[in-house]
């Protein structure tokens, strides 16, 4: 009898023991995620009960607040791949989403001032905002993007803060859920748009780089072989490579390092990447962060996709000469290409970018949460990170990049006219500015829109002009 109840017994704390692990599993580890996720029911009843706080840009200007009930966004759809929104029926997206638990006061440095609240009967407040974006900045590259397919990033290359995230085309956040049609509402018309409106183009846009990898392509020669930026090659207008022949955009003669930015020619950079190999072209690729996901192990304030490329023990010398120039199996998102262009301002060193700056109280202002710049990778040396800069302001004052040129500033640039398989190239141009102590990087790609010279190089010139406070 004695050692029936003993079975008995140890059955019963066994189901006690796996419950409590369970639930204690739900609470710990769960808890956060299923307390903001929209499919929670109780997430409307609290924040009916609780003031949202306020998201502000970093000069406090106001990205999102709510107004008599409402979440208002005075940017609409200049900021709204990035801000996000909030909808009963669609959930939330963008900051509003990861920054959930901070705007509703609920996060883990709010316990002590929640039971706090309680115990006295205040009422409980959530935490307002300020991220690192730029609302003025934000809105001119909106505006500069007008109806074309594109993006623009712009960030500052000394500490990682991103000042411009800009996606076209866009839509409203603030009607959703009204009707468009007889069945659909405007978001479910946003689904069907095949133009991708909802898809953030800045941080998930899939593109060839073009011409704009060869600063990777560079600063990978230059950290094989050092003396790379001393040799020439021959440029005859084009370089063939077991049967495939690649053109290039002239014939440029004797050309040299900075000569090879400068004018973009492709057999100088055919040529060292096949002199590089597949494994340190890849390496290169790597080190520069292209494959990489800038928020891995931290929040993921906006989704991001990783760029590809030919794994090294599938290319073909025909796939690395191609690859080296920014074309083949390649694609990136206009993220990388600033972070890479950044990484050449910031003396061979990538800042890792980010979106908050801090979390503070909505009464008096007091600082929370503040975010500490960090390093992210060093895919260059010093010495590589300036000749690179020395030839992309060569590129400028003297190449494809003069359109981008600002008087008065020196400007460090690289375009870029991707091929594609869907129409015209691709336009692309990434720099920074002043090259002499750099405090914007930018990167602008407008889809099927030609040369990056003409098309994308103006948009980063004039984000640069406003960044620096140049008079227009």
């Amino acid at each position: 009898m004695d050692k029936n109840i003993r079975r008995i017994c140890r059955f019963f704390l066994i189901l006690f023991t796996i419950l409590a692990l369970y639930l204690g599993y739900i609470n710990l580890y769960l808890g956060p995620s299923m307390a903001t996720s929209p499919y929670n029911r109780r997430l409307a009843a609290i924040e009916e009960k609780i003031p949202r706080g306020t998201i502000y840009d970093r000069n406090g200007k106001v990205l999102a607040e709510t107004r008599n009930g409402k979440r208002i966004y005075p940017l609409g759809r200049d900021a709204v791949h990035v801000i996000g929104f909030i909808s009963r029926r669609y959930g939330r997206t963008g900051l509003e989403r990861v920054y959930d638990q901070h705007l509703l006061g609920i996060s883990k440095e709010n316990e002590l001032q929640s039971i706090i609240n309680k115990l006295l009967g205040r009422v409980q407040k959530g935490n307002d905002i300020v991220v690192t974006l730029d609302a003025a900045l934000q809105e001119k590259a909106s505006d500069l993007l007008g109806n074309r397919k594109g993006a623009v990033v712009a960030l500052d290359p000394r500490t990682g803060d991103i000042l411009v995230l800009a996606s076209s085309p866009s839509f409203d956040p603030e009607n959703l859920e009204e009707k468009a049609t007889g069945t659909s509402t405007r978001y479910d018309l946003l689904l069907k748009d095949n133009d991708s409106p909802l898809i953030n183009r800045a941080t998930q846009g899939a593109y060839p780089p073009g011409s704009t990898f060869k600063l990777v392509t560079g600063g990978g020669m230059l950290t094989s072989d050092p003396t790379s930026a001393y040799r020439s090659v021959n440029c005859r207008g084009e370089i063939t490579v077991e049967g495939f022949t690649l053109p290039d955009i002239a014939s440029h003669g004797i050309t040299d390092f900075d000569k090879a930015i400068a004018l973009s020619c492709n057999t100088f950079f055919a040529t060292g990447g096949l002199e590089l190999g597949a494994e340190k072209l890849y390496e290169a690729a790597e080190a520069f962060g292209i494959t990489k996901n800038p928020w891995e192990g931290k929040v993921q304030e906006v989704p991001c996709r990783p760029g590809t490329l030919t794994p090294p023990n599938k290319m073909s010398k025909a796939q690395i000469a191609s690859t080296a120039i920014g074309q083949g199996e390649l694609l990136v998102s206009p993220l990388h290409m600033a972070l890479v262009a950044a990484a050449v301002a910031n003396d061979g060193i990538i800042m890792r970018p980010h979106l908050l700056d801090r979390v503070q109280t909505q009464d008096d202002g007091e600082i929370i949460i503040k975010y500490t710049p960090e390093e992210w990778l060093e895919p260059i040396g010093q010495t590589a990170a300036r000749i690179l800069k020395r030839a992309m302001v060569k590129a400028v004052e003297e190449g494809t990049a003069a359109r981008a040129a600002i008087p008065g500033i020196t400007v460090a640039g690289k375009t870029g006219s991707a091929q594609n398989p869907s129409g015209a190239p691709h336009a692309w141009f990434v720099g920074f500015a002043p090259a002499e102590e750099p405090r914007i990087a930018v990167a602008v790609i407008i889809e099927n829109g030609g040369a990056g010279g003409s098309a994308a190089a103006p948009i980063a010139r004039e984000i640069m002009k406003m960044a620096l406070k140049i008079e227009q």
